[in-house]
């Protein structure tokens, strides 16, 4: 796919592509070069307009036979001073949208004309690979089509004059995060029919074996000799058996240090008896987002192989309504041994979760971060483009929130009071209740989980308003986002304990 070469031959390269900075519409390096070539054709383009070095403008011109590269496409990056990571990730993903429609297959790019002293040749190298991944994905539908192959970009060369091994290393690891996220985006979209628990469930056994994680998954005769009342309980309506599932990434030689990422696997969510209104059932096969990012995490830990330990916990079931079905007001105990009034049973991926969040402490987890399309209410706290968090520790939240951030995936800090924790404490029946109300119902969701925390380290991130987009964007088209994928790739691979008191 990536190629990389410290030299550029014109008359061997077709499709070329140079990053223009706006300078005054002064040109430099082989931008200059060529509009020599071209005998100011370059220089006089941008005069008029027909060319701009704006912020993600993209121009192709036709080299008309003075040079054997054929096509030439400018992509504007704005103002040096303003060019970020984002920026240039955002930028390739639009570039590469606009050639992947030409139907050409080969093209090569000037990485040095994209670099700044802030974003270096590596780290445009990762932007551009991750962006390509991200820009060119396509929902995996179950359309009829033709058997005629598509045409599309299959090779990228690279010039670039910086280090050859860092920079193939980087375009590497860029692909490689774009990939993960393509893949939570994959499970995301498929419908719940097809992506039970028990796919799920295989799906993560294919990568254990092809980056020879351990795996575990457990099945309902196991759950009920653990007593995992919590996730049981939310099956009790399915004919699918539920399955927790476990993967384990050793990458230091004595286990410890353990980084938990628990993820929501609830692959069809009717609200049981709670029931959802029609309008709102539809899309709740993309209940599983949570899961589906951990997993998209581990496809990618396991490409680059980070110098850490990584346990993966997803509680997969489906929540349905039968005559056997959990029921307002039924009171269940978990696998942590505290018991729950179920006051709601649409509030069921927090159920799943407990009994997930208790497990990998099981598994020696030493900090946990949890993800899942948990509540509407993160939606009306912080629309569709803010990810909600809460916390029980400052500085595991920290390097959190440092990797959302060089990901390009947001997120908000939501407070959990001692009041918050007091509501979810509130029932006659039980230890704790699974719904105490409307208000405040994102920061209620939170508080109950992590009531099973018991005072590890841990960051909860509510997706519900961010796994799924209704706009195609530079880096990808509408439905599932696969967000939180990379932002759990990035923490695991920069965590430091040191930062973090265990």
């Amino acid at each position: 796919m990536f190629k990389v070469s410290r030299h550029l031959s014109w008359d061997d390269h077709e499709t070329v592509v140079i990053g223009l900075f706006q300078k005054n519409n002064q040109l430099e390096g082989i931008a200059s070069e060529l509009d020599e070539i071209m005998n100011g054709e370059i220089t006089s383009l941008i005069k008029e307009g027909d060319l701009s070095p704006k912020k993600k403008s993209i121009t192709k011109i036709h080299t008309l036979g003075k040079l054997k590269t054929k096509r030439i496409y400018f992509v504007g990056l704005g103002k040096e001073s303003d060019y970020q990571f984002e920026i240039a990730r955002d930028t390739f993903g639009k570039l590469f949208k606009t050639i992947h429609t030409t139907k050409i297959e080969s093209i090569t790019i000037l990485l040095d004309t994209f670099t700044t002293e802030k974003v270096d040749s590596n780290e445009s190298g990762h932007a551009l690979a991750e962006a390509f991944a991200l820009s060119t994905y396509k929902i995996q539908d179950y359309k009829h089509r033709s058997n005629e192959p598509e045409r599309e970009i299959r090779e990228i060369t690279v010039i670039s004059e910086g280090d050859y091994e860092e920079v193939k290393a980087s375009l590497a690891v860029g692909f490689s995060y774009g990939c993960g996220t393509n893949t939570a985006r994959t499970l995301v979209n498929m419908p719940g029919n097809i992506l039970t628990a028990t796919e799920l469930a295989n799906q993560a056994l294919g990568l254990a074996e092809k980056y020879g994680f351990e795996s575990e998954i457990l099945e309902k005769e196991d759950m009920e000799k653990l007593g995992m009342g919590a996730l049981l309980a939310v099956n009790k309506g399915s004919v699918e058996p539920p399955k927790m599932i476990v993967l384990k990434y050793q990458g230091r030689e004595e286990w410890n240090n353990v980084i938990g990422l628990v993820g929501k696997g609830i692959t069809f969510d009717t609200g049981g008896y709670s029931i959802k209104p029609k309008n709102g059932i539809v899309g709740m096969k993309t209940d599983m987002g949570g899961a589906a990012a951990v997993l998209g995490a581990m496809q990618i830990i396991g490409e680059t192989r980070p110098d850490q330990n990584v346990i993966a916990v997803i509680p997969s079931t489906d929540n349905m309504i039968s005559g056997n079905a959990m029921k307002p007001d039924d009171v269940i105990i978990s696998l942590s041994g505290k018991t729950i009034e179920v006051l709601n049973t649409d509030a069921e991926g927090r159920l799943a979760l407990a009994d997930a969040v208790t497990y990998a402490k099981h598994h020696g987890a030493n900090v946990l971060v949890d993800v899942a399309t948990l509540t509407g209410g993160v939606i009306v706290a912080l629309g569709t483009e803010m990810t909600g968090a809460m916390t029980n520790n400052e500085a595991l939240f920290e390097q959190v929130l440092e990797a959302s951030n060089e990901c390009g995936e947001p997120v908000w800090r939501l407070p959990i009071t001692e009041k918050d924790k007091e509501r979810v404490r509130n029932s006659k029946m039980a230890d704790l209740n699974n719904s105490p109300g409307r208000e405040g119902h994102a920061i209620m969701a939170g508080a109950f989980i992590g009531e099973f925390t018991e005072g590890t380290p841990w960051v909860h991130l509510d997706i519900a308003g961010t796994a799924t987009a209704s706009k195609a964007s530079h880096l990808g088209p509408s439905g599932a986002t696969g967000v939180m994928t990379r932002t759990l790739a990035a923490f695991v691979e920069t965590f430091e304990v040191d930062k973090q008191k265990m």
